[in-house]
């Protein structure tokens, strides 16, 4: 058996550490599961560094025990400083970010979906469930990851039909801009969990026939509001529930009783695609052997089917495009699917 050093930077510590613990956590499944597979028999040796508080340093502390493979790290800010300290091919478990993309980051292999299409998907099933709504309203962070998620809001709201303003506000700045936030018929908000947070708490008293957060997405952002959650709409990368069949590795009944074995708790998104990465980058070793290069190269031809969804890069960019955001909507306690409409559980309810 052979043996391959792995090594995952990501945040272990501040705020994005639970998620960042999530992926490693599923790396760790992922390491014992290729242990067993008859066609890799390789032991992984898996090694986590801390990206928090600053990635880049973690990044070149892992790059100096030369490990055969990079993973890393959670989070959008993290990723773009972590991988820009990066020279080799690593694999972007956890930043949905349209800024990693070619050329400056050539060597880098996107597994989620860019968060420029984190609205995109909302805008369709709410213009489709209620064609009256024609006025939106998005307060967004200005941050990098906030003004991706608004500019696919924008053009997408503008390919509907729809007039659409928006309000940027500075992090931690969240209530300020939300006071000022014109009506309309669907709230968009994208910032970060604490400012999403009071954003909800003092918009969802408004008149919207929708209402959309980033946040919504995920079991435990908007938890706090109790039963304000109720109806809200969220994108969301990965639903253990409403996966696909893999063509690629195990299905998410597998995954989601080795983490909770692992764990004791639930897999959230981030370590649906952290296991997924592993999974792919076995797939590219299979097909390119063990040269970075080649493996780089295998890696960018891929078109296949992992629990977490559809994988394939843009040739020119290098993000993901295959790769399907889900809409979900809290509905009696619970965040369903409602689009696309294909891998929908329940039709999307407008606002009461």
């Amino acid at each position: 058996m052979t043996a391959l050093r792995t090594a995952l930077v990501t945040p272990l510590s501040g705020p994005l550490a639970l998620y960042g613990a999530a992926g490693a956590a599923a790396l760790s499944v992922w390491a014992e599961h290729a242990a067993r597979l008859p066609s890799l028999r390789t032991h992984v040796d898996l090694e986590v560094l801390d990206a928090h508080p600053v990635p880049a340093v973690a990044m070149r502390a892992a790059l100096s025990r030369r490990p055969d493979v990079l993973f890393g790290p959670y989070g959008s800010g993290p990723a773009v400083a972590a991988l820009g300290a990066a020279d080799r091919p690593l694999w972007n478990h956890g930043g949905a970010t349209d800024r990693l993309r070619r050329p400056r980051f050539a060597h880098v292999l996107n597994v989620p979906a860019p968060a420029s299409s984190y609205f995109v998907a909302v805008l369709q099933a709410v213009h489709a469930a209620d064609p009256a709504s024609r006025t939106v309203s998005l307060l967004h962070a200005a941050t990098g990851f906030g003004r991706e998620v608004a500019r696919g809001a924008s053009a997408t709201a503008e390919a509907l039909g729809l007039a659409l303003q928006a309000l940027a506000f500075a992090p931690g700045q969240a209530a300020h801009q939300a006071r000022q936030l014109p009506p309309a018929d669907v709230l968009l908000v994208a910032g970060s969990f604490g400012d999403e947070l009071t954003a909800a708490r003092l918009l969802l008293g408004g008149p919207w026939r929708a209402a959309a957060f980033v946040g919504a997405g995920v079991e435990e952002v908007l938890a706090p509001l109790g039963d304000a959650r109720e109806g809200l709409l969220g994108p969301c990368q990965w639903l253990a529930h409403a996966a696909p069949t893999p063509d690629e590795g195990p299905d998410a009944a597998w995954f989601t009783r080795a983490f909770l074995a692992a764990t004791g708790g639930e897999p959230p998104y981030p370590a649906a695609a952290a296991f997924a990465a592993g999974v792919l980058r076995a797939r590219s070793l299979r097909e390119a052997g063990t040269a970075d290069e080649a493996l780089l190269a295998a890696a960018q031809r891929l078109s296949v089917t992992t629990l977490f969804g559809h994988f394939r890069l843009d040739p020119l960019s290098g993000l993901q495009v295959a790769h399907q955001v889900l809409v979900v909507q809290w509905q009696q306690g619970r965040r369903r699917a409602v689009w696309p409409p294909e891998r929908a559980e329940r039709p999307l309810v407008p606002r009461q």
